[in-house]
């Protein structure tokens, strides 16, 4: 088939996303971006940009797969020839139930494009079932927002042509990066190390994290700390406070601007935790995972997914107790932490495994052709 990936926010994850399925699909994947940044004038300007950019190819693809940054309205009406292509719509995240900060109130103007792109689509493809169900939850208290005509029963319309589609990662690439001495799975040796890999953002709640490591370092436990990943902050208060008041412990800070340093780093670490508000996924949890780490995180959002249910009373918490109780043994059981492994469970999660999932299902919406307009209820 011929494919168009159409991405108005190239950057970060979704570029990743984009140039992953590229590479590993056994279709032609043509991809239209624009480069991933002013998220709010991309949600309303793109489609327009875009849609230029598909009339001057001259082509006309078999199955549109575009991401949920996209005007998809705007866009067919702009692209008249591509009107009867089937769309498949990838939900990253959305606009709906993503964690405002403190004071700030939610525009519900780009909650209502990707309400009316979903109505447009023909596939809803969301990366995890804890994100299907927290936008169709939300629905309804969105369109009770308004004074009539609330169109309630387009959440169940939606919900008919909504599934899981977990999104697919490069982790064969952290390989290239093992040290030796963990070809056998062996243990790393030295001073247990701690990981943060998220944004250094509010939503990832940095300040829970560093009062349980606060708490750990008063009570004399040994442990390093690895800080890595990008602040869109000038001053990310938590981690600066951090790294005055643990200079003996953090052994790296701030981004890794290369894929061999991320990589080395989170081979050294033992234990990666999260104490995140907001997770539609969890890619960054998935890559410390497959390179050996031990995961300690919250038993909500899409977590539940990603881990085992096996492993869920030793890997997932419920408060703040639980945090210090997981991570504490963990540290103080370096030996044994160091022998668990789910990197046999994250690997499903590369693209060679994902992409013929994505190429199966792109073929399916093609097939199936565009769904026409929903109908309403008498």
């Amino acid at each position: 088939m011929n494919l168009w990936l159409i991405e108005p926010y190239y950057t970060g994850s979704h570029q990743a996303w984009a140039d992953g399925f590229q590479a590993h699909s056994n279709h032609v994947v043509r991809l239209l971006s624009l480069p991933g940044r002013f998220w709010k004038w991309r949600m309303q300007g793109g489609a327009v940009t875009l849609a230029g950019l598909a009339q001057a190819t001259g082509e006309r693809p078999d199955l549109i797969l575009a991401s949920d940054m996209l005007n998809l309205p705007t866009f067919l009406t702009l692209s008249r020839d591509l009107i009867r292509v089937p769309v498949a719509l990838y939900f990253h995240e959305n606009q709906l139930t993503y964690p405002l900060q403190a004071g700030e109130k939610r525009d519900l103007h780009y909650g209502f494009i990707n309400f009316v792109s979903a109505l447009r689509a023909d596939a809803l493809l969301f990366n995890s079932a804890y994100h299907l169900e927290a936008f169709l939850d939300e629905l309804p208290r969105l369109l009770k927002h308004f004074p009539d005509y609330n169109e309630l029963w387009t959440v169940d319309a939606l919900r008919a042509k909504a599934q899981v589609l977990s999104l697919g990662l490069d982790l064969r690439r952290f390989d290239a990066h093992r040290p030796s001495d963990q070809a056998g799975q062996g243990p790393r040796g030295g001073r247990p190390l701690i990981l943060w890999n998220h944004r250094w953002e509010y939503d990832k709640d940095p300040e829970t994290f560093f009062r349980a490591i606060y708490t750990l370092a008063s009570e004399g436990v040994d442990f390093g700390l690895v800080l890595l990943g990008e602040s869109f902050r000038r001053q990310p208060a938590e981690f600066l406070e951090a790294r005055q008041r643990l200079p003996g412990r953090i052994v790296h800070f701030g981004y890794a601007e290369d894929t061999a340093t991320y990589s080395r780093l989170l081979w050294q670490a033992d234990v990666v935790v999260s104490t995140a508000l907001h997770e539609f996924f969890g890619a960054a949890i998935v890559e410390a995972c497959y390179c050996g780490c031990t995961p300690i995180l919250p038993r909500r959002l899409s977590y539940p997914e990603l881990i085992p249910p096996a492993y869920h009373d030793a890997c997932l918490y419920d408060d703040l107790n639980g945090l210090l109780a997981r991570l504490r043994h963990a540290l103080l059981h370096i030996e044994e932490t160091r022998a668990f492994s789910l990197q046999p469970d994250m690997a499903r999660f590369d693209w060679r495994q994902m992409a013929p999932r994505y190429d199966r299902l792109c073929e399916q919406v093609a097939a199936d052709g565009v769904s026409g307009p929903i109908q309403g209820r008498d």
